[in-house]
């Protein structure tokens, strides 16, 4: 179903003050770049142009201009293939900009967590994902609800 939600780059764009991304999946959909690190295919760091993409500009861009991102990975132990290449490929997300933690899941148990993956903007606007069950984004949804930002803080 295709999303009535503003682009990622839209938001991202107009976001003044910090942007937070929670995922807590232990799967999403492949890509062609997951399938080629499957098939022992890794990417040479030092040419930047082999692997830069427009998220990674957008990501420094924002930067750039003051805006702080954090992304927070909760994992089950021990983890799955497709998080083990999520952290090889943080090296693009970090060098972009982003400040990456990762949480064992047994260690987020105490904690009251959504039931989706969310990127918020601004400590307001929270855009939710949706998955279908093999793991692609169904939809994404936009709210500005106060209740539901504040849990995030």
């Amino acid at each position: 179903m295709p999303s009535s939600a503003p682009s990622f780059g839209e938001l991202l764009g107009k976001c003044q003050r910090p942007a937070v991304h929670l995922e807590m999946r232990d799967f999403y959909a492949p890509t062609e770049r997951f399938e080629a690190w499957q098939r022992g295919e890794r990417i040479d760091w030092t040419d930047r142009g082999s692997w830069w993409h427009p998220y990674d500009q957008l990501i420094s861009d924002a930067v750039a201009r003051g805006v702080t991102i954090r992304r927070a990975r909760i994992v089950s132990e021990p983890v799955s293939e497709y998080i083990r290449w999520e952290h090889y490929v943080t090296h693009a997300n970090v060098t972009a900009g982003e400040q990456v933690r990762w949480l064992p899941r047994k260690l987020a148990t105490g904690i009251a967590l959504p039931g989706n993956d969310f990127w918020l903007f601004d400590g307001t606007l929270l855009r939710v994902h949706h998955f279908s069950g093999d793991g692609a984004v169904a939809e994404d949804e936009i709210t500005d609800e106060p209740a539901v930002a504040d849990l995030c803080r």
